[in-house]
């Protein structure tokens, strides 16, 4: 994969020059008052404020901004498995909102019981036990804190470019520069290794049997590292390792007596084909941390995951956050379970995933700017030639009413919901495709 600078890494840059030539011709009078007042009282920073547009309605596959333009939703923040506001949780939220809506610490209520069991009893493994969160930094940090408490341990390794969140322990134990850099000291015992994949070495690309055997090294030269947190597929450039390496982790691990942490917040729930990524690879994990779509797309809502032997926390405080047990966002993720079950969501993510991703490898392979099509399941990388070239292609579609994210710089990353339909399929595929070539094409005119 191409190395890009670290401002490039998570996703499209909010301050380029097209991106203000795409407001120029895009935005009118009322909408340019909005952002100007969004950006007077929200703090600036890489990725979001200044904002792309503001947005007033959601429904389905689409996002409508102010001037009701429509954009077909494949970014989500990866959180629209079940699209947006599917009837089922919003009723399921409004529902308990008459009934129970706040649940106070030392409380429980029957949707986060409902909740918890549905999990564990959908998640591979003997991981039998949870803590519920607001977010899924929060999820990775209470993972963090058992690892610490269960192994008498601290130190992590983790990989170079992953992102695990944006507090200061996630940005820690994660490896992008947009995020570390000028925060100072960082929590002490997070040691970053390069990926599979990586030119960390030279031209050529790492190989996963190349990571495993520094990992050994790693482990065997510290001698009590607590835990290996990572992705099991790079969620924002669709990076996805061969089924032996996560199986040689998980080896690795049992043998230096090392946790393996699962890191799913925004690939699980069917995503990727499966409810879990590492279904895929037939790996259960010590520790596996959910969240985005488990708010159904509606409230902030995230989970820890732990094997019973891991539940060792009982005077200690783990979790302890104000919304732990959100009845409301407990609702919401149990109507969201309820539908990708009902209507198959699984299943039709690996069938549609598959199609997709053979006729844009199809597509990739007839266009000298593209690099290559990759993916698993609805979770759908395109990887262009350049930076420049991904960024005029993205606006490009959000002229033309499709909207995505750009990762690493050059990586159109397509993360559609799960109840996507054929004709918007077509539609998001079209729209690509065209703007992909018209670029190009473009590109060689000059």
């Amino acid at each position: 994969m191409n190395e890009q600078s670290p401002d490039r890494t998570e996703g499209d840059i909010n301050l380029s020059e097209c991106r203000r030539k795409w407001q120029d011709r895009t935005l009118n009078e009322q909408t340019r008052d909005l952002l100007f007042r969004d950006e007077q009282v929200f703090l600036r920073q890489s990725l979001s404020t200044p904002c792309l547009t503001v947005l007033e309605a959601c429904n389905g596959s689409y996002l409508q901004d102010l001037q009701g333009k429509q954009y077909l939703d494949f970014h989500g923040n990866s959180a629209h498995q079940v699209g947006y506001g599917h009837p089922k949780v919003l009723e399921a939220v409004e529902e308990e909102m008459h009934r129970l809506s706040f649940c106070p610490r030392r409380f429980t209520n029957l949707p986060a019981i409902e909740l918890a069991e549905k999990l564990v009893d959908l998640a591979p493994g003997d991981l039998s036990k949870l803590l519920l969160c607001p977010a899924g930094t929060v999820a990775n940090g209470i993972a963090l804190k058992l690892a610490r408490l269960c192994t008498g341990r601290f130190k992590t390794i983790s990989f170079w470019d992953a992102f695990h969140g944006a507090s200061l322990d996630a940005i820690s134990i994660g490896g992008e520069a947009l995020f570390r850099n000028n925060m100072g000291p960082l929590l002490p015992g997070c040691i970053q290794i390069p990926a599979p994949g990586s030119h960390a070495m030279g031209e050529e690309p790492l190989g996963w049997e190349e990571v495993l055997s520094y990992t050994e090294f790693v482990m065997k030269r510290e001698g009590d590292v607590a835990a290996f947190i990572a992705e099991p597929l790079r969620c924002t450039t669709v990076e996805i390792p061969p089924v032996p390496f996560w199986k040689g982790m998980r080896e690795l691990c049992d043998r230096h007596d090392a946790l393996l942490i699962f890191d799913e917040i925004p690939i699980c729930l069917g995503r990727t084909g499966y409810w879990f990524t590492c279904e895929h690879y037939g790996v259960v994990p010590d520790i596996l941390c959910i969240g985005k779509g488990l708010g159904g797309g509606v409230l902030p809502l995230a989970a820890t995951l732990v094997r019973d032997g891991l539940d060792q926390g009982a005077a200690q405080a783990i979790g302890h956050y104000t919304h732990e047990k959100s009845t409301l966002g407990c609702a919401a993720a149990l109507a969201a379970l309820h539908v990708i079950e009902d209507q198959q969501l699984v299943e039709r993510s690996r069938i549609k995933g598959k199609e997709i991703l053979s006729r844009l490898q199809e597509f990739a392979e007839s266009q000298n700017g593209v690099v290559e099509a990759r993916g698993l399941g609805l979770m759908i990388g395109v990887e262009m030639a350049t930076a420049d070239v991904a960024e005029r292609v993205l606006y490009s579609c959000l002229e033309h009413g499709l909207s995505f994210k750009i990762s690493g710089g050059t990586t159109l990353t397509l993360t559609p919901p799960l109840t996507i339909s054929d004709e918007e399929i077509e539609k998001a595929i079209s729209i690509l495709c065209t703007s992909i070539i018209k670029t190009l094409e473009s590109d060689y005119a000059s």
